[in-house]
Parts: C-alpha cells; structure tokens; sequence
C-alpha cells in the first residue's frame, strides 16, 4: 500500500466499516487501495481520508453505499453452485408442497448482488411448479446493502457469459436476447423478485419466518463473531424446519449453532 494510503488511514477505514456493517477488511489491504484509488483520484481527492470524509458527510448516505460496494462486490453467475439448486428442488420443494396448505412459500436471497441468485430461485420455482405455480404465493424477497448492485438486479440485463451454467432450454424459457450479447430476464421472472436495500446488521424487520434463506459468499467479509451472530438471527428468521444456505467456502460452527448440519453448505432448523 505504498506511496497512496497510509496504514493509519487503512486502519481507520476498517474500523468505521467493521463498526458500522460487519464487514471486516482488515486482511483486505491491496484489494482497499485497488479498488478505491482510481476514484479518489477521478473525484480529485488526495488521500483516503479526504475521500471517506466526503463519503460520510454525504448526507444521502449513496456515497458510503459506493465504498462499501466497491469493496465487497463479487463476480456472481445464474446457477452458482448448482448443488444447492438440486436440493431445493430434489427434497425442500416436494416436501413443502405437500406440508405447505396455505401455499405461502418464503424464500429470502440475503446479499443478494447483481439479481442473478433470486432470479435462478424464481426459475427453479416456477419450473418445479410448472402450471399449479399461479396457486402460490412464492415471490423471493432479495435484498442487499449497495444500491448500485440493486439497481443492476432490476435492470435485470445480463451478459451471455452469466448464464452459461443454466439449462439450455432456460435461456429461451425465461430470458429475452438483447443487442450484442445481452440477455434479459422476462416479465414473468422478474415479478417474482422482490429487490430491496438492507443492512445485515440491521434488526430483521420481517413479519413473517422463512422457509429458505440463501446467504451465500455474503458472511466471508465477517469477522467469526460476527458471523456466528448473523447465523443465529437467520435461526430465528427461519420457520421449524427451515433452511439456510451458505457459500461452499463458509462454514456454521457445528459446536456452538443451533442449526442442524444437513451437509457442507447446507443446515436446517430442527423441526
């Protein structure tokens, strides 16, 4: 980090970001100046520091929303770790719709990027269903903290390359070719995600508990408290016999959750 953030600036950045979002970047120093020297210099500020000022002055709040995406944004794609698709459809979806009588189905996609794992959930969905899907209410709830990625999600325009791991017939079920290699999700998808602006370390506001939460790459960011403190409060957001999906490189502490291990990447509320 030579010659453009001082470790002092660095530090004072982690700790604002970690007190205020969870989110720990305290290992993440090349990534910090990679990512946000070349917009404090196009915004004609000198140092970090000048930047993050600006940045929490800002009283609309976008300008922290930016930060903070530039530095935990991932690359994400339609079907990212399909496995976790086959057993919503293989074992979640076939029980619930027999146990399920008032066929309100709650599926929540936390830290839900650019819209690609809502928008997979909403097909799997609605080819698990097929023609009986217009008796349910299924709509997936998609949330996430940074504006610019939520307004990519509704936007909902995706180069081909994104959806590469989706089954081919897919891409003309449930997609619209653009110009050049752009494709866009239908009408009939994209109303069955619901997009909106939250921070995890936020109390959860919801009313009602869910029956899937995917929550998938999100926690690597976390500090082990932290996370271990999230995935608690996904056990109480989450009905008896509920799941919770994490990322294949995350783990749940099995000593100390109340979740049950169902497999790596995968745990579930004991009925």
């Amino acid at each position: 980090m030579e010659n453009h953030v001082s470790r002092d600036e660095f530090m004072m950045l982690v700790k604002w970001v970690k007190d205020n979002y969870g989110v720990n970047l305290e290992q993440k120093a090349t990534l910090v100046e990679g990512r946000l020297w070349n917009v404090i210099k196009k915004k004609g500020f000198n140092s970090l520091k000048e930047y993050f000022d600006y940045a929490v002055a800002d009283k609309s709040g976008m300008e922290i929303k930016t930060l903070l995406t530039r530095l935990t944004t991932n690359y994400t794609y339609f079907m990212r770790e399909d496995q976790h698709y086959a057993f919503l459809v293989d074992t979640i979806l076939p029980n619930l719709a027999q146990t399920l009588k008032n066929k309100d189905l709650r599926i929540w996609s936390a830290g839900c990027s650019s819209g690609e794992e809502p928008y997979t959930t909403a097909m799997v969905l609605d080819d698990f269903f097929g023609t009986a899907k217009k008796q349910w209410d299924c709509k997936v709830l998609a949330t996430d903290i940074s504006p610019q990625v939520l307004q990519m999600a509704d936007e909902a325009v995706y180069p081909e390359e994104r959806l590469k791991n989706l089954p081919a017939q897919w891409k003309n079920k449930y997609f619209t070719k653009e110009e050049g290699d752009q494709f866009r999700v239908k009408p009939e998808i994209k109303k069955e995600v619901v997009f909106g602006s939250f921070n995890l370390m936020e109390q959860f506001p919801f009313r009602k508990p869910f029956h899937v939460i995917f929550c998938r790459n999100v926690m690597i960011y976390f500090d082990k408290p932290t996370r271990d403190a999230l995935i608690e409060r996904y056990f109480d957001a989450l009905e008896p016999g509920g799941y919770l999906f994490i990322g294949l490189s995350e783990t749940v502490d099995k000593l100390t959750t109340r979740f049950q291990f169902i497999r790596p990447s995968i745990y579930r509320r004991p009925l």
